[in-house]
């Protein structure tokens, strides 16, 4: 009785299936491997109108965008207190990605993050930074300055300028997903359909796959209801075979759930942390590094287990 016939792949097709955890990513010296614990970017905002409170910059002033500059100095504060409390990357950010925020002009960006990323790295020479940015000029110039990484919050948008930074400078990067208006017929199933997309447009420009990080864009273009759906359901990220990023922490659903200001969020941004650990996801973008790391661990400990040693738990 004859077999059924079975197909082979077509010459140059790879197989197409998801390699699970993904291949360890080194940056500067770290070796993030994947699936093994859950890793922390701390946030550093160099902005007067972050929604969480926590820029660095005085609202409605400026500072003097020297590297000695009062702004600057609490940003190297802010990230020796991060690395010191957990954080495995810091994110530098000069233009705040709320709703309704006032637009930045490059030439203002760039005087804000340029000498917060160099002085971070003069402090802090084997802490990873990564630049979250949607400005070529300004990514370029962070890079120069002694950033790692993009983050990129229109990583699915119609302009591909970080993805052709990111391929050119042989640098990880953040593919974020957004949208203008949060209209959706079925959400995680958009979600992965764009965000593969613009992964393998990514990949055309030249970004190796194995130093793109995905992010399902929590509070962007999502309505509270989206967002409570989307972390409820972030192990279908991984059909993306990529390392994925979250960003929850103190953002307006969890004030919306609690009926709390941004400065009450953190046992709601704790929960999240715990949901995404739980989830496989590979690392969380937070201000509060170190009780999220706390509870990260915890939850790593159980999910992940790689024993318990005289230091406390190992990762697996």
């Amino acid at each position: 009785m004859d077999d059924t016939p079975s197909f082979r792949l077509p010459d140059g097709a790879e197989n197409g299936l998801a390699q699970s955890p993904p291949v360890p990513l080194t940056v500067r010296g770290h070796t993030f491997r994947w699936g093994s614990r859950t890793h922390l970017m701390g946030i550093v905002n160099v902005t007067p109108d972050s929604f969480s409170g926590d820029g660095l910059l005085p609202a409605g002033g400026r500072d003097r965008g020297e590297e000695e500059g009062p702004m600057v100095q609490a940003a190297v504060d802010q990230g020796r207190r991060m690395a010191d409390e957990g954080a495995d990357i810091l994110d530098v950010g000069g233009e705040s990605s709320r709703p309704g925020h006032a637009p930045v002009g490059t030439a203002e960006e760039l005087r804000r993050v340029v000498p917060v990323v160099r002085a971070l790295r003069a402090a802090l020479p084997e802490t990873p930074i990564s630049i979250d940015t949607i400005k070529r000029d300004v990514a370029e110039a962070a890079l120069d300055a002694g950033a790692d990484m993009i983050n990129d919050v229109w990583g699915v948008g119609s302009e591909a300028d970080m993805a052709r930074v990111a391929a050119e400078r042989g640098v990880p990067y953040v593919l974020m997903h957004n949208r203008a208006e949060p209209r959706y017929a079925n959400l995680m199933m958009e979600i992965l359909a764009e965000l593969q997309a613009s992964l393998q447009r990514a990949i055309r420009l030249g970004v190796d796959p194995e130093r793109i990080m995905i992010d399902p864009g929590f509070g962007f273009g999502k309505t509270p209801d989206h967002n409570l759906h989307l972390l409820a359901h972030l192990r279908d990220l991984r059909l993306l075979g990529r390392p994925i990023l979250l960003g929850t922490s103190r953002k307006s659903t969890i004030g919306k759930v609690l009926d709390l200001t941004a400065d009450q969020r953190l046992e709601g941004t704790l929960a999240t942390t715990a949901l995404a650990a739980q989830a496989g996801v590979d690392m969380v973008r937070i201000h509060d590094v170190a009780p999220n790391q706390r509870t990260a661990r915890m939850v790593d400990a159980i999910t992940r287990p790689g024993g318990i040693g005289p230091d406390g738990w190992r990762p697996a």
